[in-house]
């Protein structure tokens, strides 16, 4: 059997603070290596005597411990694949229209939606930015004939409280649907920059067109509201930006995160955030273009009726 890990030097003798760290990391690379060679001829012995270890039990999460929705989507189903192929959003998959997206806010916005504002605009190719003043002349239902005139594929409404944006609406033109988020955490570039959330460096943005990773959506439901969120970028990627932009569902939160590839070798990649990053979380799907007062409604969050076990998800 290996020999015992070594012992170190009392700390407080030592006053040089350079020599102490010096002797603390020659101690702790000591440590490291006696643990290894103690392992190795623990595993050594277990082997000759033929023992065999109890197989890992797999750890519970909520995740592996989902409760199975009667809506889950197999991808092989034929009714499934056909059910896709006549939604609305089928001439988009089909290339038959490239998006052309409207970024809009409420009336009169504050300061850091603005800069929402300007930030999805970089992160979106072919969108743009258009403010809402006038009162009952800047309807959202007035709006939507316009820009569908003017062959605009989706909308984006930006809402906030008290200064602070806190809800985002995706209406998909021109027959919709048309789904509402909450919108939480919301970290800007330049929040990301001066905060230095990240060891990496936060960079800069490039016009090329991003990969789109749209990930976990296994419902019927969250096959819909992936299909939204991928309408909203280009369909073929400039693979030479090294841009991607993520849709994270997990437990029915989506994560938005935007990172670029950076190759150090043929081996290792990094991923360097550009930000901006947010969580949505779904509060209804209605039918067709937006209408508050006479729309249809697919789906809405009853928060006491529908988040009574933890292990039960929608998306």
């Amino acid at each position: 059997m290996a020999s015992e890990v070594p012992k170190m030097r009392p700390m407080p003798e030592i006053k040089n603070k350079q020599f102490r760290s010096e002797v603390y990391k020659k101690y702790m690379k000591e440590k490291r290596k006696m643990k290894m060679e103690i392992k190795k001829a623990k595993e050594k012995e277990e082997k000759e005597l033929g023992y065999k270890p109890e197989p890992k039990v797999k750890q519970k999460t909520i995740e592996n411990m989902r409760v199975p929705d009667e809506t889950m989507v197999d991808p092989g189903n034929v009714e499934t694949h056909i059910d896709l192929q006549m939604d609305e959003m089928a001439p988009y998959f089909n290339q038959e229209t490239v998006p052309k997206v409207l970024i809009t806010t409420q009336d009169r916005p504050t300061k850091k939606t603005n800069w929402l504002c300007k930030e999805l605009q970089l992160s979106i190719p072919n969108s743009f930015v258009k403010y809402r003043r006038g009162g009952k002349m800047a309807a959202l239902k007035k709006i939507i004939p316009q820009c569908i005139e003017k062959d605009f594929t989706d909308v984006l409404v930006i809402n906030e409280d008290r200064g602070e944006p806190n809800g985002l609406l995706i209406s998909h033109l021109p027959e919709g649907p048309t789904a509402e988020f909450k919108l939480m955490n919301l970290k800007l570039i330049r929040d990301l920059k001066k905060a230095k959330l990240t060891k990496k460096k936060i960079g800069e943005m490039t016009d090329h067109v991003p990969e789109i990773n749209v990930h976990n959506f296994s419902t019927r439901l969250g096959v819909t509201i992936g299909r939204m969120l991928s309408c909203l970028f280009p369909q073929k990627p400039n693979y030479r930006g090294r841009r991607v932009v993520t849709f994270h569902n997990q437990r029915d939160y989506i994560f938005f995160r935007q990172h670029r590839y950076q190759f150090r070798n043929e081996k290792k990649v990094n991923l360097q955030e550009l930000g901006p990053r947010f969580i949505l979380k779904l509060r209804s799907l209605q039918k067709g273009t937006f209408d508050s007062k006479f729309g249809m409604y697919e789906w809405v969050h009853k928060r006491h009726e529908m988040d009574s076990s933890r292990r039960k998800f929608h998306l």
